[in-house]
C-alpha cells in the first residue's frame, strides 16, 4: 500500500479477453485490483463466475479487492477469501448473518468489507463497524460501470467518517470516480477509490492511476 490513500482500479471496464495484460498496465501504480462479481440476481448484470474469478485472483500480481454483488453472499464470500482475495466486500442488503461472515473472512485472512447501496443508511449498521476493515459507499446504483457519480452520497461519507472515528477502517467509494469527482469524495472523507471507466478508457491506464492519486493527494 502506498499511504493512507488507495486507488483500486476496477477491471469491469477492462478488456476481458486480455485481462492479464490489462492488469499489468496498472499493477505497479495501484494498491489493489477491484473485482466486481455480479450474479444477475442481486443486481441486473452478470460478470465472472467463481472459477474465472479464482483464476484472476491467482494470476493477479497485487491483492484483489473482491466486491460481491450477489445473493447467498455469506457462503460465497468465504470461497473468495480462501481463494486468496486480499479484501472481500459483501453487500449488507444481501447478507443474512453479516457479523458471522465478517468474522469468518478475517479468520481466513482477508480484510472484511461492508458495502451499502445508495439507499441504505450507515446508521442502521453502525453496530457492525467493529467487525469490518472497510466500508464501501456506492456512489452509483450497483450493477453497471460508467454511471454518473452521485454527489449526494457525500453526506453519507461524512456521516460514516464521523461514526468510524479513530477506528482504522478504510472508506471506499465506487462509481463514477474520475479526475473531477475524486476530489469531491476525498474532501468528504473517503480514502479508497474504485475507478473503472476513468482508468481503462484512458489512453494510458497506468498514468491515469497516478493522476488520480495525485489529484486526491493534493487535498
Amino acid at each position: 500500500m502506498f499511504n493512507d490513500l488507495r486507488i483500486t482500479p476496477s477491471i469491469l471496464n477492462a478488456d476481458h479477453t486480455n485481462l492479464n495484460a490489462e492488469i499489468a498496465k496498472i499493477a505497479k501504480d495501484s494498491d489493489l485490483v477491484h473485482l466486481d462479481i455480479m450474479d444477475n440476481l442481486f443486481v441486473p448484470n452478470l460478470t465472472w463466475d467463481f472459477a474465472a474469478a479464482e483464476k484472476i485472483i491467482a494470476d493477479c500480481p497485487i491483492p484483489v479487492d473482491a466486491h460481491l454483488m450477489i445473493n447467498d453472499v455469506d457462503r460465497i464470500a468465504l470461497d473468495y477469501a480462501r481463494a486468496g482475495a486480499g479484501s472481500v466486500t459483501i453487500h449488507i442488503e444481501a447478507s443474512k448473518s453479516p457479523m458471522q461472515t465478517f468474522r469468518s473472512l478475517r479468520k481466513i485472512g482477508a480484510r472484511a468489507g461492508m458495502a451499502l447501496k445508495p439507499g441504505t443508511e450507515i446508521e442502521l449498521y453502525s453496530d457492525l463497524l467493529n467487525e469490518i476493515d472497510m466500508l464501501l459507499i456506492m456512489t452509483v446504483e450497483p450493477g453497471f460501470g460508467g454511471q454518473k457519480f452521485m454527489t449526494d452520497m457525500m453526506n453519507k461519507v461524512r456521516r460514516s467518517k464521523a461514526l468510524i472515528g479513530d477506528r482504522p477502517i478504510w472508506i471506499q467509494v465506487d462509481g463514477g470516480v474520475s479526475m473531477e469527482t475524486i476530489a469531491i469524495a476525498r474532501e468528504a472523507g473517503a480514502d479508497t477509490f474504485v475507478a473503472g471507466s476513468a482508468v481503462f478508457n484512458s489512453p494510458d491506464p497506468g498514468e491515469m492511476v497516478k493522476m488520480l492519486r495525485h489529484r486526491a493527494s493534493d487535498l
